[in-house]
């Protein structure tokens, strides 16, 4: 067993976890994070992306050691005071969802694209989410939802 400490949605955790253990694993198993769900198994779907030190990882590539020290942030993490994160509140606006079982991923993902990318073009945001698949909606509305934020965020600044 190896100990690690990191910071999970703000609040700090140590434990004990075999080395092979998957991020993923531990967020769900360990601190029930459930949000963040197992897609695939093969990191194809990108259903179990969270942020690490604030950029966009599949969590089943990860393991458990390598997050330590680090800090996650998990779909669980994003909400404040009962208020929605500009992206999933968009994400709810837009419909831009189906099933839900890839909208943890997609969220995540978006957060980080437009960390890096503000105003991204259609084209921008079909490419940044490539690595994240969803089998219902068929992207339009994900892709307006992404839109929705930036724009959102954008108005939010200039106030």
């Amino acid at each position: 067993m190896t100990r690690v400490s990191l910071t999970v949605d703000g609040s700090t955790y140590s434990d004990e976890v075999e080395p092979r253990t998957l991020l993923v694993h531990y967020l769900r198993q360990q601190l029930g994070k459930t949000g963040t769900v197992v897609g695939c198994d093969t990191s194809n779907c990108g259903a179990c992306t969270v942020l690490l030190d604030g950029l966009s990882v599949k969590s089943c590539t990860v393991l458990a050691v390598q997050a330590d020290g680090h800090e996650v942030t998990t779909i669980e993490g994003l909400a404040r005071d009962g208020a929605l994160h500009p992206v999933q509140q968009a994400f709810h606006e837009s419909h831009a969802l189906q099933c839900g079982y890839c909208t943890p991923g997609m969220i995540m993902a978006s957060i980080d694209l437009l960390r890096s990318n503000p105003h991204p073009s259609e084209q921008e945001i079909r490419e940044g989410l490539e690595g994240n698949l969803c089998r219902c909606t068929g992207y339009h509305n994900i892709v307006r939802a992404v839109q929705g934020a930036a724009a959102a965020t954008s108005e939010g600044a200039a106030s």
